[in-house]
């Protein structure tokens, strides 16, 4: 017996664990280990599983019984039966009685309701397979002004829809559509697979009806059967404010028709925006730079900013230095989740003449003699120099 593992362990519960923690415990145990788990496992694991689940219960069969239990407490291994496990004889038994047993019905492996097949995937029976068209991709081209509104576009796409003449069902009338003799409906066959460790049930696509149930004995002669025919139609896309390139829109239902009345495949729309000739996007913000006079960097003016919401005014003041970064609030494009809006940047650059004439550079000199334009960082240009002496 010193080779046995101490059942608590084998269970991963405590020593003093109630009856529904030992019973929850076997249970997951058993749906990991049981051997119909492991038919499609190499050797190793079969063997593997097989000795893990024997092992799980055995200590289950010990520890659920309230006099077993107790003198394996006070005794260990030599207060139970060495044998006390189950007899395997005549095989592993099903799972689903195992877990009946546990929790009082309601499971089924291979079959109805809530069993083996929920927990790893298994074959149990859908029904007849539900059709479902194909996906199309298209790609729409906005403006920045189209972005920041909101707008409704048509696009022409290529898609299947449903026949004309038999309003696509496949065939001209109803009494042409049988039950599929092979799956009697269903579409799905069974398959009693019988391996070493028990009896499984699997479930596959009928080959003959494809899994939709049913068969066209006489098939349309528009569309062949298939219930669907190509045309080339408009579909109105209505597009959020704020989307930005690259984004992929979803006009649920409008993809490809499914054969013989299936579900419609979506309409998958690519956002693509055409650069505009004088704003920069950068997320719901816009960027715009200007190119000022030195007079007017000088003397102050008012510029004129191409905002998307029509044209905006804005004051340069006296003395603005070249550079200088003006937030224009509000101006930007709104958040295509429909909170808040981005701002409008505008930089402005101040244009220095490369060449004066005679009168002009006269001009300037005076004005140079003068000290006025002269920088002297002990006035109120010293932010600006300390500023831009970070960037040296």
């Amino acid at each position: 017996m010193a080779d046995k593992r101490d059942y608590y362990e084998v269970l991963g519960i405590q020593k003093g664990a109630s009856e529904d923690e030992i019973k929850q415990a076997y249970r997951k145990a058993a749906l990991k280990w049981h051997p119909d788990r492991w038919v499609s496992g190499t050797d190793e694991e079969k063997k593997t599983a097989e000795a893990n689940f024997k092992e799980a219960s055995e200590a289950y069969s010990v520890l659920s019984d309230p006099q077993k239990k107790a003198k394996y407490d006070q005794f260990g291994f030599a207060g139970v039966d060495p044998g006390a496990g189950p007899d395997w004889s005549q095989g592993f038994g099903n799972l689903n009685d195992i877990l009946n047993n546990l929790f009082g019905g309601g499971f089924s492996f291979g079959g109805g309701g809530f069993g083996f097949d929920s927990f790893f995937g298994g074959g149990r029976s859908q029904g007849a397979r539900t059709v479902r068209g194909r996906d199309i991709r298209t790609r729409v081209n906005l403006t920045l002004e189209e972005v920041a509104s909101g707008c409704v576009k048509e696009v022409s796409i290529e898609r299947n829809r449903p026949c004309s003449e038999c309003g696509g069902r496949g065939a001209k009338n109803e009494s042409d559509i049988k039950t599929c003799p092979n799956c009697h409906g269903s579409g799905q066959v069974q398959r009693m697979v019988n391996s070493l460790f028990g009896r499984t049930v699997t479930y596959e696509t009928c080959p003959q009806c494809g899994g939709e149930g049913k068969i066209v004995s006489n098939p349309c002669r528009r569309c062949g059967g298939s219930g669907v025919e190509r045309r080339r139609e408009t579909v109105q896309v209505k597009i959020p404010a704020g989307v930005e390139d690259g984004m992929q829109i979803t006009v649920r239902g409008e993809g490809n028709s499914a054969p013989r009345g299936g579900v419609s495949g979506d309409l998958l729309v690519v956002v693509s925006i055409q650069q505009h000739p004088q704003l920069q996007r950068d997320g719901a913000n816009l960027f715009y730079t200007r190119v000022i006079s030195v007079t007017d960097a000088m003397l102050g003016t008012t510029i004129d900013i191409p905002a998307l919401g029509g044209a905006q005014k804005l004051r340069v003041d006296p003395g603005t230095q070249s550079g200088t970064v003006v937030r224009m609030r509000g101006q930007g494009l709104p958040a295509v989740n429909g909170y808040g809006r981005g701002d409008l940047y505008v930089k402005i650059l101040v244009w220095i003449p490369r060449k004066l004439r005679g009168s002009e550079k006269e001009a300037v000199e005076k004005l140079a003699a003068s000290g006025a334009v002269k920088p002297d960082p002990t006035r109120e240009d010293k932010e600006l120099f300390e500023k831009e002496s970070r960037y040296f």
